[in-house]
């Protein structure tokens, strides 16, 4: 590790102890060259989940957006804003793979938002599924129903 006092090449590890609740290690340091002490934090880089788009392109994962289109099927509806951050921020472990298409992001989505609560699961197929007349939202609603009777 580089000294940040006289740029030397070499430094020795004095001290090292976990951090953040062993997400990362706290290593105190000490420069061969001038002596001086300085703290360095090591942390896991994971490659980022590559999402495909429809049209082909790729783009890292971003749970904020996710979380955002939950946010809005559920604005006004009876549905703990915990939940969605819990899986929006946990969906990126739950994938388990370096790479998804939006499609099954989508799919995920209405999965996890169908026995939550009936209208969020709606507004989020209205948009994922590009509803385009009152009919597909007769149909899909119809098809909830369906489901409920069963």
């Amino acid at each position: 590790m580089k000294c940040p006092y006289c740029s030397a090449p070499d430094s020795k590890v004095v001290n090292s102890r976990p951090s953040d609740d062993g997400a990362s290690i706290r290593r105190r340091r000490e420069c061969l060259r001038c002596a001086r002490r300085f703290t360095t934090y090591e942390r896991a880089q994971l490659e980022p989940l590559m999402v495909v788009k429809r049209g082909g392109q790729r783009e890292a994962f971003n749970p904020d957006k996710l979380l955002r289109g939950l946010t809005l099927a559920t604005e006004k509806r009876p549905v703990d804003p915990e939940l969605l951050r819990a899986f929006a921020y946990g969906f990126e472990d739950e994938v388990g793979a370096s790479e998804i298409g939006s499609e099954e992001i989508g799919r995920r989505a209405m999965t996890f938002l169908r026995p939550l609560d009936d209208v969020a699961y709606i507004r989020f197929a209205s948009v994922y599924r590009d509803f385009d007349s009152l009919e597909r939202f007769i149909e899909e609603i119809r098809g909830l129903k369906a489901e409920g009777d069963g």
